[in-house]
This record gives C-alpha cells, sequence and structure tokens, in this order.
C-alpha cells in the first residue's frame, strides 16, 4: 500500500461529526410496499441525517438475526434475506443491494474481540425493510450485529457501549425491533379495518417504556420486567425488544432523545421509533 492509500484508508475511519442512533419499530414486512406515515417518516429521517451528516456505514441490528454467541457480518456483498412466509409474491422480489462493510465489521471485533465474524448472513427483513424507505438508494454500506439470543438484556447493553466508539467514524446505528411485539395476539387483527386496534396492555407498556426513555432510567429499561404484566404480555421472548438496549446504550449523558413515530396496532405490536442525537 503505497502513502497515498494508506492515507486515504485512515481517513475513511478518521472521527467525523458524532452519528445519531436510531430505534426503529419495524413492525409488518409489509411496509417495505407501504406508502404510510411510518415508511413517509423513515424517508424524511434518513434526508435529514444524510444532510447533516456523512455516513460511512450502517450497523443494523436486528431482531431477526439470533445466533449463540456474537457475530457480526463481513460479508462484501449481503444478500437480501426474505426470512418470512405466507406474504405476496412482490415482497419476495424485493431486493436491497448494498454493499457490505467488512471493514466496519472488523472494527467491531476490534472494538469487543469475544465477538466473532460470519460470512453467513445478509440483510433480513428487519434491515431491509427499514432501509428501504430510509436510504432508498441503497447506497451506503451495511452489515449487521446479531443478538445472543442466550444472553440477558444487562449484558445486550453492555455489550452496545463497548461500540459507542463507531459512532465517531461515521457509523449509522439502528436497533430495529418492536418495543410492544405479541404477535399470538395481534394476528387477529391484521386486517385493514381492525389494524389500528389496541389492547390496553399494550399501550400500558408502551407508555412505561417512553416514560422511562424520557427520563433516561436504562436501568427500568433493562430489567423491564418490573412493569408487571403488561411485559409480560408485551415481551412474550427477547428478541424484538433487545434491539432496543443497542440503541439506548448509545446515548450520552443529556444528549437529546427524541421519539420519531409512536403508533400501536394490531392488538399487541408498537410501532415506536426514535432517534438519539441529531
Amino acid at each position: 500500500m503505497n502513502i497515498k492509500e494508506f492515507k486515504n484508508t485512515t481517513d475513511n475511519f478518521s472521527k467525523s461529526n458524532q452519528l445519531p442512533v436510531l430505534f426503529i419499530g419495524h413492525g409488518n414486512p409489509m411496509n417495505a410496499l407501504y406508502d404510510n406515515p411510518f415508511t413517509r417518516r423513515l424517508n424524511v429521517q434518513g434526508n435529514a441525517i444524510r444532510e447533516k451528516h456523512k455516513i460511512n456505514a450502517v450497523l443494523v441490528i436486528s431482531a431477526h438475526w439470533l445466533t449463540k454467541g456474537s457475530f457480526v457480518c463481513v460479508s462484501p456483498k449481503p444478500e437480501t434475506i426474505h426470512d418470512f412466509g405466507g406474504f405476496p409474491e412482490e415482497l419476495f422480489q424485493i431486493q436491497y443491494p448494498a454493499n457490505g462493510s467488512p471493514e466496519y465489521a472488523k472494527e467491531v471485533v476490534n472494538l469487543n474481540p469475544a465477538i466473532q465474524t460470519s460470512n453467513d448472513w445478509g440483510l433480513d427483513h428487519g434491515a431491509w425493510t427499514v432501509l428501504k424507505h430510509l436510504f432508498p438508494k441503497h447506497d451506503i454500506p451495511v452489515f449487521q450485529l446479531s443478538i445472543d439470543y442466550y444472553q440477558p438484556m444487562q449484558f445486550h447493553y453492555d455489550l452496545a457501549k463497548e461500540l459507542k466508539a463507531l459512532r465517531e467514524k461515521g457509523v449509522l446505528i439502528i436497533g430495529s425491533g418492536n418495543i410492544v411485539h405479541n404477535l399470538r395476539m395481534s394476528m387477529p387483527y391484521f386486517t385493514d379495518e381492525k389494524q389500528h386496534f389496541s389492547y390496553d396492555w399494550n399501550q400500558e407498556f408502551d407508555e412505561y417504556i417512553k416514560k422511562n426513555i424520557d427520563s433516561r432510567d436504562f436501568h427500568n429499561l433493562i430489567n423491564y420486567e418490573k412493569a408487571g404484566q403488561a411485559a409480560f404480555l408485551s415481551v412474550p421472548t427477547m428478541d424484538h425488544y433487545a434491539p432496543l438496549m443497542y440503541s439506548i446504550a448509545m446515548a450520552e449523558k443529556d444528549e437529546p432523545i427524541v421519539h420519531t413515530y409512536e403508533e400501536l396496532m394490531a392488538g399487541g405490536i408498537s410501532m415506536r421509533c426514535f432517534q438519539i442525537g441529531d
């Protein structure tokens, strides 16, 4: 490598303006096809971030890559994974052909050597259905970090804090899940006329989480079970809640946290989204 090439490489890893961090309640995969208030808000948000920041790569922590151990995808060309069934063929035809980012994926390992590299993943629907609206030109490299299904929330929060330096290196970090995600209670209400129905416990837990985000009581978010029956019904499995840990752990003291989208739908789903920093 000559001096000019070396400088180009190191410039990419130099400090930039600190990028914001997002949490996106991704909801129904059909949002990839919909033009609705949620998808339009994502598009506005993505444009605003691009206007203010140079984004070198996007790191997504999605509810749909669950592993034993923590892995980061180093594929230079991540495939679009259609990890669902029973949806229209039109949804299966969607591709999000963004490049991967092996360089920044390896930077994740540098920050935490316990994280292993993997070529066995691409972009699941927790990533591409959101990115399709945030950055529709698919011109920003994207890579994913898995969620170790066998670890408690404190583990995920602590792991995320070790990766905070990525924000200074031009990496936009997105936690993609749902604060409330009870499909068993939601499936009867996915018809158009009933999708905005919500149970009381959905509203109760969503408001509880919002209150603790606003007061920055992250201890209560980590130990969400303290919310009682509403928490039990809202988080029947940890997968869609865990990405929240990877977002809130990135917040600096007194950094603004803005709720960018709020909706309760289909009985037991919260579409709440927020942005840390600007």
